[in-house]
């Protein structure tokens, strides 16, 4: 099962305790902009990327994604698992 990167990228904002419209207002989005990002119906930019991770303190994520860990263990990680 492919885990997909808006579920990443949603854990990681939930576990820095902001909503879509916190994130949004630093990310300069619109809360739309980042449920879409969470929803996987668009995808992020590398510096939105990057800004996403030092925001919500996940930088160790972004990394471990894109070199290949698998999604449902970065979870697992992520919530204390």
């Amino acid at each position: 099962m492919e885990m997909k990167f808006g579920s990443i990228m949603r854990a990681c904002r939930e576990r820095a305790g902001l909503t879509q419209e916190q994130l949004a207002d630093k990310l300069h989005r619109t809360q739309a902009c980042v449920s879409k990002y969470e929803k996987d119906h668009k995808i992020p930019d590398m510096n939105t990327m990057m800004h996403w991770a030092e925001i919500t303190g996940a930088r160790e994520v972004v990394v471990s994604f894109l070199y290949g860990m698998d999604g449902i263990s970065m979870i697992q990680r992520l919530i204390g698992g």
